[in-house]
């Protein structure tokens, strides 16, 4: 395979077709997880579609649906779970152009069978749009892509701090504050925008419900926001490499190291 294939990602088709396949598996399950737990919470089954969303319930729904897909797939696809994590780890050289189209597919199509889910589990009478994002009150189209754009930076950015290569440690906790994130995000923005920062959580609501209304908003303004953060977090804020210490020995060590080998043991220092 050519370098051109190479640098596009088709080796990765090509050399590991069965792990390719276990990644997008992976994150078609962890966008069906989001959309059937995050917009289920917009949904109030015993009052009706005509009661006042709960902004913490729905914030901490979706949070807690990240938190957990990213803390059971992290490791199989990464846990992107979101066309605009994928798009600004793209842009950052952390992910294939191929790998980053198939992902954006299978999160659409994830997001997409969930809310077929919801649509399929809600009764009728009290479904309403089904959580689809949509633009508040006199919030103008602009404007809310202003707020999807910062929504999909701050995500980003976490995402790129957490799973920093060269900080080890905070990969533990990496699931916990990318579900914080989304929390944050939500508390946010539930009233101007419906707080997507994600694409395919738009995408697959407003597929099941036909609703497109300023669809373009919550596709351009996470993925720009994404791609600004992930550029500023690789060319800015990367860690550093941390550097492995030189053995030198101690004390004792040397005198041993000097009898056996005639007194050379200064030369490790």
């Amino acid at each position: 395979m050519g370098e051109l294939g190479a640098k596009l990602g088709l080796d990765e088709l090509a050399g590991g077709a069965a792990g390719m396949s276990r990644a997008l598996l992976a994150e078609f399950l962890g966008n069906l997880l989001l959309n059937l737990f995050g917009c289920g919470a917009c949904i109030n089954v015993a009052q009706g579609s005509a009661a006042a969303p709960d902004i913490v319930l729905i914030a901490l729904a979706f949070g807690l649906a990240v938190y957990a897909s990213v803390s059971a797939i992290g490791h199989v696809s990464g846990g992107h779970i979101n066309p605009a994590v994928t798009a600004g780890l793209a842009a950052a050289g952390r992910v294939k152009p191929v790998r980053a189209i198939l992902y954006v597919i299978a999160q659409c199509a994830g997001a997409a069978a969930g809310s077929g889910l919801l649509k399929a589990f809600t009764p009728e009478r009290v479904a309403g749009s089904l959580g689809v994002t949509g633009l508040g009150a006199d919030v103008t189209a602009l404007q809310g892509f202003g707020i999807e754009f910062f929504l999909g930076f701050v995500l980003v950015f976490v995402v790129c701090g957490v799973c920093d290569q060269h900080k080890p440690d905070s990969k533990s906790t990496a699931p916990l504050a990318i579900g914080l994130t989304v929390t944050l995000g939500h508390l946010l923005a539930v009233d101007y925008t419906g707080s997507a920062m994600n694409p395919a959580r738009s995408f697959g609501s407003a597929l099941v419900a036909n609703v497109w209304a300023n669809h373009w908003v919550y596709w351009a303004g996470p993925v720009a926001g994404g791609v600004a953060a992930a550029l500023l977090y690789v060319h800015g804020f990367s860690a550093p490499p941390q550097e492995t210490p030189r053995y030198r020995p101690v004390a004792a060590d040397e005198k041993e190291l000097k009898r056996l080998d005639g007194g050379k043991a200064d030369d490790l220092a």
